[in-house]
């Protein structure tokens, strides 16, 4: 045992031993590897540059029909206490997911076989009474609850006995995993008797009787009724409304459900005495290869850890490639987890994707090398604080003690490898991607001391994150309102209609955090605030925004203007507020090709083509016309003499330049200019409130860029690689000396006396302010100037470490 420590969550910082840090992580599957491997892979982790192992541990693979075994008595596999004694003698943290449920490919989820014949009752009924057709079960079902509280009593002492404030590795203590993600995936909500009952009373304490039968057409007081309408989606003898309304109560409830669940984790987590060391929150919705969908996990589970003391969420994200197109979804999952945490609460990674993406084994897909130290790069700019690589080193699946005739009878449905796409193979073969993953570290580590206790700065604007837009999961087959309104937010929602809200703030060169319009108080003298608007907004929201604007805030909406609420009843608060009124909406079809042209505010812009565009009325000047009518699409308006709003009711093109100034005309204004480049590079700043900051550029174009970086009062000639990233520091503090500038990243934190710098291919620059001698090593020169001492350096190995010396 090492010596006690202490790891909290404090001011969006993880602090160890009250120091900032960032904790890079990778995933071991010790119940994965035969005993004699996890030294190798462990080594390679260290070796990666990596301070945390995590692993999940599986309650399928620790029970046995003698009882649980985390010792490896009855086998190697089940030997978590010597897995977690061999991480602490590598010095490496621990993040220990011990589920419930785990997924990780495992069969029944990560779940003894037996919970499913035990309690059959926990298998959720979904729409018309039929039972849920993937490995899930209603978690708060009684037989299920007590075997899980079980489960944590076997495996939390374990944990408790070596957190790190008893002097052991274990950091952090994932509860459940994904909860929610299987009802939603395969659209069965959980409408067995009980939940059902569940569900009457909280209709009732929010809405009352009489309330809840106007509202679903079914009585709280009537079971039989009541089953029958929410089985059926409201689609038997509901009206609009009420289809509507039931679907969205559904996913409120279920949403009460999960916080619930968890809570009770928590709280059983702590009788067994874990205590001390943050609970983690692993949320899931990337899907088909985007991001567009990941608000539905915050959206399902921050009612469990918002506000939490000691408690956060992690992003699980799976998108491949990082492109133009993709980049905008990694952003604003971050800014929308960030939006809904509190002062304390940073966001995390629990499972960052790595590796080449080959996950079905057949070559179908590989990722470059270097598209994970790119989202690294931007994970960390946003605020996370502990990254977990997953899978970072695969390994084999090991057959269960007792054949079931499934197929393979092993623990996993992948076979007898797994985690053949991992930074290192099955076998502990270094993959194309190891390089890459311990670049991304390296970076990390190099800005660690300044990074960690630094917060992300933003340009005058914020998105808006409406928790409502993403509670969409459920839809009955036969409820087909529902299904149009789902598609309405699907179409419009987060980041604007085809991303370009979201994509055309990043790639036009500004950065953003995002605000939660359910619950903040929204400043009038603060930032824009720029939402993407389906026709359906809840009227709380509606009534806050008009509020905004009626006290002086500004308001940019793109998108369908809005003219419903949650349920479906027309609610035009917000408009009514700007003034503003649809007339008509344009469709594009196959023979039909809407088109806009900006007026003259804009300067000359080309007529461009939109997929839909909305006829408004309503004082304010014009900003842009559709072309076959000349009708306005987009108007810019002040609201009682002080706000001000512009609504852009079309899908306009990501056109950057239109844009741009768009965005002037509202008052946000870059603060970091990037000057010759072309669309796809990323840029934002960190900095820790003494003037030390440091800016984050990301290429993620498959072009080089050369490109003039302006900041204050700042000018630097830069060059990328294509899809290099980099990270220029400015205004360094030394102990006699600043760093004014580098074009180089830093490699370290030095002494005090030494700028450790990582060279690029084409050599660079740096700025030293001290009165004294200041040299450097290698083919570097240092010369003194007006302005302080200049190195410069030829091109060098990529990669290579240079040293300044400032005299002492």
């Amino acid at each position: 045992m090492r010596n006690p420590r202490s790891i909290r969550l404090e001011r969006r910082r993880l602090l160890v031993d009250g120091v900032p840090r960032i904790l890079m992580a990778g995933e071991v599957h010790y119940f994965r590897l035969r005993r004699e491997d996890w030294a190798n892979r462990l080594d390679k982790l260290v070796a990666a540059g990596c301070d945390a192992v995590a692993s999940y541990m599986p309650w399928l693979v620790h029970e046995t029909a003698s009882g649980v075994d985390f010792t490896g008595r009855t086998s190697e596999y089940r030997d978590l206490v010597g897995f977690l004694e061999l991480a602490a003698e590598r010095d490496l943290l621990v993040i220990a997911r011990p589920g419930p449920f785990v997924m990780a490919e495992l069969k029944n989820e990560g779940l003894p076989f037996r919970i499913y014949r035990e309690h059959s009752e926990a298998v959720p009924l979904g729409w018309d009474g039929k039972p849920a057709e993937s490995a899930t079960l209603d978690y708060l079902e009684p037989g299920y609850l007590a075997a899980a509280e079980r489960w944590y009593a076997e495996i939390m002492p374990v944990l408790a006995d070596r957190l790190v404030s008893q002097g052991g590795p274990v950091a952090a203590v994932q509860l459940d995993n994904e909860v929610g993600m299987l009802s939603w995936v395969t659209n069965t909500p959980e409408l067995t008797d009980r939940t059902l009952a569940d569900l009457a009373v909280w209709a009732f304490q929010t809405w009352g009787r009489e309330g809840s039968i106007s509202r679903y057409g079914a009585d709280p007081d009537d079971p039989a009724g009541w089953a029958s309408q929410w089985r059926s989606g409201g689609t038997l003898d509901g009206t609009v409304a009420q289809q509507l309304a039931l679907h969205h109560d559904l996913g409120a409830h279920h949403r009460d459900r999960y916080a619930r669940y968890l809570l009770r984790l928590r709280d059983v987590a702590l009788q067994h005495g874990v205590d001390g060391v943050p609970f983690l929150i692993n949320l899931h919705g990337t899907y088909a290869g985007r991001g567009r969908h990941f608000p539905i996990g915050i959206s399902q589970l921050s009612k469990a850890y918002a506000g939490v003391p000691q408690m956060t969420s992690g992003s699980d994200h799976y998108i491949g490639e990082l492109t133009v197109e993709k980049v905008p979804d990694l952003y604003v999952m971050n800014a929308f987890m960030a939006a809904v945490h509190d002062a304390d609460q940073p966001i995390t990674s629990l499972e960052f994707e790595a590796g080449t993406g080959d996950y079905g084994e057949d070559l179908s897909l590989l990722t470059s090398p270097e598209t994970a130290e790119l989202k690294t790069r931007l994970c960390v700019a946003q605020g996370n604080r502990l990254i977990n690589y997953y899978l970072f080193a695969g390994g084999h699946n090991p057959p269960l003690d007792s054949a079931v005739g499934d197929g393979n009878d092993r623990i996993a449905f992948t076979g007898e490898r797994h985690g053949f796409a991992a930074p290192v193979d099955p076998e502990g073969r270094l993959s194309t991607t190891y390089a890459g993953t311990a670049s991304a570290v390296r970076a990390v580590r190099g800005a660690e001391h300044l990074l960690a206790g630094m917060d992300e700065e933003y340009d005058d604007i914020v998105l808006g994150y409406v928790p409502d837009h993403y509670l969409t999961e459920y839809c009955h087959p036969s409820a087909s309102v529902r299904r149009a309104q789902v598609g309405e937010l699907e179409r419009y929602r987060g980041m604007g209609p085809r991303d370009i809200l979201a994509r055309a703030l990043l790639l036009g060169g500004y950065s953003f955090g995002a605000v939660d319009l359910s619950a903040a108080s929204l400043d009038p003298t603060g930032p824009v605030v720029a939402l993407a608007t389906p026709p359906v907004l809840g009227r709380a929201i509606q009534e806050r925004l008009a509020g905004f604007v009626r006290a002086g805030g500004r308001l940019l909406l793109h998108g369908r203007v809005p003219v419903a609420d949650d349920d479906g009843t027309p609610c035009t608060v917000l408009a009514d507020e700007l003034g503003v009124k649809v007339d008509d909406t344009v469709e594009g079809t196959p023979h039909y090709f809407p088109s806009v042209r900006a007026t003259a505010w804009a300067g000359e812009q080309p007529e461009v083509r939109v997929g839909m565009l909305e006829h408004l009325t309503g004082d304010g000047e014009v900003l842009a016309v559709d072309v076959a009518s000349g009708s306005p699409v987009a108007v810019d308006m002040t609201i009682a003499g002080a706000g001000r709003a512009v609504v852009l009711a079309c899908d306009y093109p990501c056109l950057l330049e239109f844009w741009r100034l768009l965005l002037e005309r509202i008052g946000v204004h870059r603060r970091i200019v990037v000057n010759g480049n072309t669309p796809g590079l990323v840029v934002t700043s960190t900095a820790d409130g003494t003037g030390q900051r440091l800016i984050h550029l990301i290429n993620v174009a498959p072009v080089a860029q050369d490109f003039t970086l302006s900041v204050d009062d700042l000018s630097l000639e830069l060059h990328l690689d294509a899809r290099e990233g980099r990270v220029i520091p400015l205004d360094v503090q030394l102990d006699d000396a600043v760093l004014r500038w580098s074009t180089a990243e830093l490699d370290g934190p030095g002494d005090g006396s030494t700028v450790l710098l990582r060279r690029t291919p084409a050599g660079g620059k740096a700025l030293i302010r001290t009165t004294r001698e200041v040299t450097a090593d290698g083919n570097a020169t240092a010369v003194r100037s007006e302005d302080g001492w200049l190195v410069s350096w030829p091109a060098g190995a990529v990669g290579d470490r240079l040293t300044i010396r400032i005299a002492t």
